[in-house]
Parts: C-alpha cells; structure tokens; sequence
C-alpha cells in the first residue's frame, strides 16, 4: 500500500516556477514508477511526466518537454516536479500516481495524490 500526499501548488504569473513534491509513505516506494498527471476543468485527465524506479529513466509530454523536469529521492520517497516557463494552459490540479511499471495509461497507475491546484496567470 501507497499513500500519496501532494503539495507546492499555487499561483504563479506566466514565466513563473513551481516545484511540486509528491510525499510516499511506504516501505516500497522505490519498487515504484512514479507519473504526474494534470487535469484542467472540462478536460481529461493528461499525462505530464514520469521517472523509473532508479530515478535513471524519464518521459515527458511533448507539451512540457524541456519546461518540466521529474526527479525523485528515494531517501526520502518524495517525488518532484519542477515547472519551469510556466504557461496559462499549465493551469490544472497535478496529481502524483505510483504503477510497478513505467509508461502505463492513467487507467493502470495503482496509487494516486489527491492532487494540487497550479493557476498560472497571464
């Protein structure tokens, strides 16, 4: 069992930065893959980025790619999420997931966040 606490969510101006953690209890979380996911109101849940068990492996959305950076301390099971040139179209709740498996669909990841609010303003 996984239990996910986000935070670090807030209001940034377009340009702005923000790093999110995503704090794991368990004894387990290193056997994890880790993702962070976005939903903005009227739309589905999209994927963000997600990192391997290692911390070794990471994958971004096209739409972050080179903004966004995953990282994660297993020291400390916390994941993180550092946003950078933030967007107004970034604005969503963000929510951390847990899968044994990286690059599973959101359908598959077995632990989730109850996710943080990030409002980007223009």
């Amino acid at each position: 069992q996984v239990q996910l606490v986000e935070s670090g969510g807030g209001l940034v101006q377009a340009g702005g930065s923000l790093r999110l953690s995503c704090a794991a209890s368990g004894r387990t979380f290193s056997s994890y893959a880790m993702g962070w996911f976005r939903q903005a109101p009227g739309k589905e849940r999209e994927f963000v980025a997600a990192i391997d068990w290692s911390g070794g492996v990471t994958e971004y959305a096209d739409s972050v790619q080179g903004r966004f950076t995953i990282s994660r301390d297993n020291a400390k099971n916390t994941v993180y999420l550092q946003m950078n040139s933030l967007k107004p179209e970034d604005t969503a709740v963000y929510y951390c997931a847990a899968d044994l498996y990286m690059g599973s669909p959101a359908s598959e990841y077995d632990y989730w966040g109850q996710g943080t609010q990030v409002t980007v303003s223009s």
